[in-house]
């Protein structure tokens, strides 16, 4: 043997090791940047950011990435979990804790309604039946003004302190605002890596690379894709209530098909499919936002030229292009 192929042997071990070290402790790698975070981004309140969204594209990213669905209807799951929590706090004056399990229930009872309707057709199907679904939620929480603000929004979420076990934090300072979320956030990834290192993770991806061999080794794919929809409400619904106590307000434009559009762009830009590839995409493009709307008014024009290119160039998304070469 000689020592060039010694040589390529060895990095090829090497690299596979490295992805695979990557993919063991995927959570706590993605759990130790996020808690060094703030410490690079220019200011807290962006961090949050990329920290919701991110949270919003890994509930999307496990429809879109993993099972294989395009859904266009994610702002009623976004959405819902913020109204629920914004009006439990406001109308019920229940505590921080409960508010966000109102949100949590909120989008996994709208994934279940908007699932059970949509989750037998394909597509391009699938799509516009998720969006129209979207819509009609779009338009009873604007109709139900008494209880959303309607156009106006829901206001007055306001979470002042945090009490934790007779602990006070203040929930108003940024910085322990943004390691509050991000506690949530944490723990929603260790749920998600335990997901897809299930049984039924391996059934979700069973499932989209090939229906027919999934169905004829036994798996029920109906009902695979609907509890895939659900958790992904979960997790949406999660962000969509931390949106809502990061910003006291809930604005309708969370219902928007415009942001089921942004968690689409969001994924792709990171790496559809791939775990740290939400997160990814998600800070790109709010750090992009941030940093070109400085400039000029116009700033979606140049964000979309640059998606473009992205799409162009890293057609697999940023991180999964990376894991692909360092896989070769």
């Amino acid at each position: 043997m000689t020592e060039a192929t010694e040589s390529i042997k060895q990095s090829q071990t090497s690299a596979v090791g490295w992805y695979e070290f990557a993919t063991r402790h995927r959570a706590s790698l993605a759990a130790a940047a996020i808690l060094i975070f703030p410490l690079i981004m220019p200011f807290t309140a962006l961090a949050v950011n990329i920290l919701i969204y991110g949270l919003y594209a890994l509930g999307f990213n496990l429809v879109f990435g993993y099972l294989g669905l395009l859904s266009f209807g994610h702002a009623a799951l976004f959405g819902t979990g913020a109204y629920l929590c914004g009006i439990a706090v406001v109308h019920f004056d229940w505590p921080w804790y409960a508010a966000i399990a109102a949100g949590v229930f909120g989008g996994l009872l709208i994934a279940l309604l908007i699932g059970v309707l949509a989750i037998r057709t394909r597509g391009i199907y699938f799509a516009m039946v998720t969006m129209a679904l979207s819509q009609c939620i779009y338009y009873v929480f604007y109709q139900a003004v008494d209880w959303t603000g309607g156009e106006n929004g829901l206001r007055g979420i306001n979470v002042r302190t945090i009490d934790l076990f007779g602990l006070q934090i203040d929930f108003i300072n940024p910085l322990v605002r943004y390691y509050a979320i991000a506690a949530f956030v944490i723990a929603a990834l260790f749920v998600m890596s335990r997901i897809l290192a299930s049984p039924f993770g391996a059934a979700i991806e069973a499932v989209r690379e090939n229906e027919m061999r999934a169905r004829a080794s036994g798996y029920d794919v109906t009902l695979t894709r609907l509890l895939t929809f659900v958790l992904s409400g979960g997790f949406c619904g999660l962000a969509g209530a931390l949106q809502a106590l990061h910003l006291s307000i809930v604005p309708i434009e969370m219902l928007h098909y415009e942001t089921s559009g942004l968690v689409v762009m969001i994924a792709l830009l990171g790496g559809m499919g791939t775990f740290f590839g939400p997160m990814i995409g998600a800070a790109v493009y709010l750090v992009l936002e941030n940093l070109v709307s400085v400039w000029t008014v116009h700033w979606q024009l140049i964000v979309g030229a640059i998606f473009i290119a992205c799409v162009l160039f890293f057609p697999a998304g940023i991180w999964g292009t990376l894991i692909g070469r360092g896989r070769r």
